[in-house]
């Protein structure tokens, strides 16, 4: 998880500021070296500093637009943080953070923000503002309802909120307009009646958690390339799964399924079909094969 949210900020780092020369405007390591510099400094990486307070000094730096405070020692976001008015990624992992303060709305250029294994048990509704917004990491806190702030945030493409406590997920997801991928592994969600999923979403991640029945509405994302729903309590696919036009891995390993509708032999692009761990006979294996013969299935 930790080289994920690390690989992705450095794609959404080089994206955002492409134009900039990495050997002429470096990633500063130590604020001291970086007031120092006599240029414009834009990248700060103080990961693993076992820092309490973040130096005041930095607000000397008004150029940044990337900061790495991951693996510190936070009990909350330092003021200092939010004199930074050009930041558009920020990395708040791995620490001990147990709120998110009204100043958060102040960093208005905020594309990506993760808040990863830190002490979270709400959302500030300020979060709401950033409408720049793209990329939030919430995962591993102890969160127990899906963030409503993250409703108002419409050009959000991904929401990582795996591993909280989560078992209520409001149903007009659709709000957000723009998600690509959502991420709600490992939480206590069973009910997902009537939940609405924007359109737009390829990546869909719900596995270890206690599902019996997948919505309708899931069948009905024709871009929907990647579906996780292993280690749940699912015991039927509806035939409906035909509409799932795009889709190229299924995962649902782990439930209790004995049989899948044929309407399987629907979805042309699906490559990946992981079955482990259901009570599936040897000869509805041997039919899925042969409805499936460009499929590799995993049993």
């Amino acid at each position: 998880m930790k080289k994920i949210v690390i690989i992705l900020a450095l794609v959404v780092l080089s994206q955002a500021k492409a134009q900039i020369d990495p050997v002429k405007y470096p990633t500063y390591t130590n604020i001291d070296d970086a007031l120092k510099s006599g240029q414009p400094v834009y990248s700060i990486s103080l990961r693993g500093k076992k820092m309490f307070n973040l130096p005041a000094e930095i607000q000397k730096l008004p150029s940044v637009f990337f900061l790495n405070l991951m693996e510190n020692n936070f009990e909350k976001m330092d003021e200092s943080i939010f004199s930074l008015k050009e930041l558009t990624i920020l990395n708040l992992s791995e620490n001990s953070i147990k709120y998110i303060p009204d100043e958060i709305a102040s960093l208005q250029k905020l594309e990506s923000l993760s808040f990863s294994l830190n002490s979270l048990t709400g959302i500030n509704p300020k979060l709401a503002g950033l409408h720049l917004l793209k990329v939030i990491h919430l995962d591993a806190n102890n969160l127990n309802v899906f963030p409503e702030a993250l409703l108002e945030i419409s050009g959000l493409e991904e929401i990582n909120l795996q591993g909280n406590q989560i078992s209520f997920v409001t149903k007009d997801l659709d709000k957000i307009k723009s998600l690509k991928s959502l991420n709600l592994a490992s939480n206590q969600i069973n009910d997902m009646d009537g939940l609405r999923f924007p359109e737009s979403l390829k990546y869909l991640e719900l596995q270890q958690n206690s599902i019996a029945v997948l919505p309708e509405r899931i069948y009905r994302l024709k871009n929907l390339e990647f579906l996780n729903v292993g280690q749940n309590n699912i015991r039927e696919i509806s035939p409906e799964v035909k509409g799932l036009k795009n889709v190229v891995s299924i995962n649902l390993a782990n439930n209790r399924l004995k049989d899948l509708p044929g309407e399987f032999s629907k979805l042309k692009n699906l490559k990946t079909l992981i079955l482990t761990g259901n009570p599936i006979g040897k000869s509805t294996l041997e039919k899925l094969k042969a409805l499936l013969p460009g499929t590799q299935i995993y049993f």
